[in-house]
C-alpha cells in the first residue's frame, strides 16, 4: 500500500520532467515530497529508492528556492531519500545545502570531510553548527574557516577537537577576545591550552570570563589565573649580540635560509637559531626565545612552517633545544604530523596574530 502513490505519479512525473513548464516540475516535487513526507517511515529501502530516483530526476530541474523548500523539509529526516540528500548537500547554493548541512542525519562524515574542504566559507559556517562533528571534519574548518565561522565552530559544545586542531583555534584567539571568552568556556579545552589562552589575555578578557563562567570552569579558570600570578620573576634576556649580528649579515647576503638554519641547530647554536626564526618571521627576538625555552614544542611549529622550513631542520631543532628533558619519540612522531597538516596560511597568521598581540601588550595604558 505505501508504495503505491509513489508508482501512480510517475505518468505526472514523466510530463513534468519531459515536457513540463518550471511551475509544473515544482508542483510534482511537492507533491512527490508530500506523499514521502506522510509515508516515508514507514518505507522499507526498496520504496525509499523509488522516491529517491523521482526527487533526483526533479531536483536538477527546478529552480534555487524549490530544491531549498525540499532541504528544508527533508533535512530534520532521519529516513530521508540518501541520494536527494546528497545533491542538496553539494550544491552551489547555501539557501539549498544549509539545512541539509547543519541537520541531516543522512550525511556522513566522509561527505562532511570533502564538503568542508572544498566548499567556501558559507558551507563551513552551515557545518560548524552540526551536532556531534568529529575532529577530522573540525580540523579543516578550523584551517579553512574565517573568523565567523570559526566563532561558531568553537561555540559548538559537542563539536571534538584533535590536539591539532586545539592548539590551533588556541593560536588564533591571540588578539580575538570574543574567541578567548568562547574558548574558555569550554568544558574539554585541555588544561595546557587553557593556561595559554589565560596567559595572553587581557584583564578585562579575564575578569569576564570569571563573571560569566559555570563553577566548575570558573574554579578552573581562577586556579589557573592563580598559577600564572604567581610565577616567578622571568630570567634576565639572553645577551644574543654576537649572534645576531652574525644572522643579520646573512640575511642580508641572502644566506639565511633552512640550510642554514638546520647548520644552527645541528651544531647547538640555539642563540643563532633563536635570532634566525625571529628575522625570518620579523618577530622580536625576545617573542622567539619564549618559544624556544617554553615547555610547549608544539608551539615551534608555527614559526618553523612560517619561515618554510624543512622537516629535517625542525626535527633538529626540537630534539637539540636546550632543555631539562629532551623530547622523546612519541612526542617528536605526533610533531612530524602536526608539521604536515599546519599550512603555510595558518602559520604566517597566527605569527601575524602573534606580533599585533604583541605590540599591544607593550604600548602604555591609557589614563583612565
Amino acid at each position: 500500500m505505501a508504495q503505491q502513490p509513489a508508482q501512480s505519479i510517475i505518468a505526472e512525473l514523466e510530463d513534468a520532467v519531459r515536457d513540463g513548464t518550471s511551475a509544473k516540475r515544482v508542483q510534482t516535487l511537492r507533491r512527490v515530497t508530500d506523499l514521502f513526507l506522510n509515508d516515508g517511515d514507514r518505507l522499507n529501502d526498496e520504496q525509499v529508492k523509488v522516491f529517491d530516483d523521482v526527487l533526483c530526476l526533479l531536483i536538477t530541474r527546478v529552480e534555487t528556492r524549490a530544491r531549498a523548500e525540499l532541504s528544508k523539509r527533508l533535512a530534520p529526516l532521519d529516513y530521508a531519500p540518501f541520494e536527494v540528500i546528497q545533491h542538496l548537500a553539494w550544491d552551489d547554493d547555501i539557501n539549498v545545502a544549509g539545512d541539509v548541512l547543519t541537520h541531516s542525519s543522512r550525511l556522513g562524515n566522509e561527505a562532511l570531510f570533502e564538503i568542508a574542504s572544498t566548499r567556501g566559507q558559507e558551507h563551513l559556517f552551515a557545518i560548524s553548527a552540526r551536532e556531534n562533528l568529529p575532529e577530522a571534519v573540525t580540523d579543516v574548518i578550523v584551517n579553512r574557516g574565517e573568523d565567523k565561522v570559526v566563532h561558531r565552530l568553537a561555540n559548538n559544545a559537542s563539536a571534538r577537537f584533535s590536539d591539532a586542531g586545539y592548539s590551533n583555534i588556541v593560536a588564533r584567539a591571540a588578539g580575538d577576545d570574543e574567541l578567548v571568552e568562547i574558548l574558555g568556556l569550554r568544558l574539554d579545552l585541555p588544561a595546557k591550552l587553557l593556561r595559554e589562552l589565560l596567559h595572553r589575555a587581557k584583564d578585562a578578557v579575564r575578569a569576564r570570563l570569571l563573571a560569566i563562567a559555570p563553577p566548575a570552569v570558573c574554579d578552573e579558570i581562577r586556579k589557573v589565573l592563580n598559577d600564572i600570578a604567581q610565577e616567578g620573576i622571568a630570567a634576565p634576556r639572553r645577551n644574543y649580540g654576537v649572534a645576531e649580528e652574525l644572522v643579520r649579515l646573512m640575511k642580508q647576503l641572502n644566506e639565511l635560509d633552512d640550510v642554514a638554519v638546520y647548520k644552527f641547530a645541528e651544531a647547538g647554536k640555539f642563540d643563532e637559531v633563536t635570532v634566525a626564526l625571529a628575522l625570518l618571521n620579523d618577530m622580536p627576538i625576545e617573542m622567539t626565545e619564549r618559544l624556544m625555552l617554553g615547555q610547549r614544542s608544539d608551539l615551534i611549529l608555527i614559526p618553523c612552517r612560517s619561515a618554510r622550513l624543512n622537516w629535517p631542520t625542525v626535527e633538529t631543532i626540537l630534539r637539540k633545544r636546550p632543555m631539562p628533558r629532551r623530547i622523546d619519540d612519541a612526542t617528536l612522531a605526533v610533531a612530524q604530523r602536526d608539521y604536515r597538516r599546519l599550512s603555510l596560511e595558518t602559520a604566517q597568521r597566527t605569527v601575524r596574530f602573534w606580533q599585533l598581540h604583541n605590540r599591544i601588550e607593550k604600548q602604555p595604558m591609557a589614563a583612565g
